[in-house]
C-alpha cells in the first residue's frame, strides 16, 4: 500500500508522518487489492486540526473526515471509519 501524505498550511513533522502511515497503513488488510494508494490530507482549519482519507476503489473513492483536537485523534477517527466503510462495501459485494 503506498501512503502519500499533504499537509495544507503547516508542515508536518517526522513523528506525525510515521504516526500517520503507521496507522492507515492498518487499512491494506480491509482491501482487496495489494497495489492500492491512499491519499492523507491534513489541514489546519479554524475548527481543529482535519484529516481526510482518499482510497480509490472501482467504481469511485471512498473518502473519510474527520475534525479533531489533534492530529493523532483525528486521523484514528478517520483509519475507525474507513474500516467501517470498508467493511461495508465488502458485504455489500458478496451479496
Amino acid at each position: 500500500m503506498e501512503i502519500k501524505i499533504k499537509s495544507l498550511k503547516f508542515d508536518a513533522d517526522k513523528k506525525l508522518i510515521a504516526f500517520v502511515e503507521k496507522k492507515v497503513a492498518r487499512l491494506s488488510k480491509f482491501l482487496s487489492g495489494a497495489d492500492v494508494d491512499a491519499e492523507v490530507t491534513l489541514t489546519l482549519d479554524k475548527d481543529g486540526k482535519g484529516a481526510k482519507i482518499q482510497i480509490p476503489e472501482p467504481g469511485g473513492v471512498l473518502i473519510i473526515e474527520r475534525t479533531a483536537d489533534t492530529f493523532e485523534n483525528a486521523i484514528t477517527a478517520c483509519v475507525d471509519a474507513m474500516k467501517e466503510k470498508l467493511t461495508r462495501e465488502k458485504e455489500k459485494k458478496q451479496a
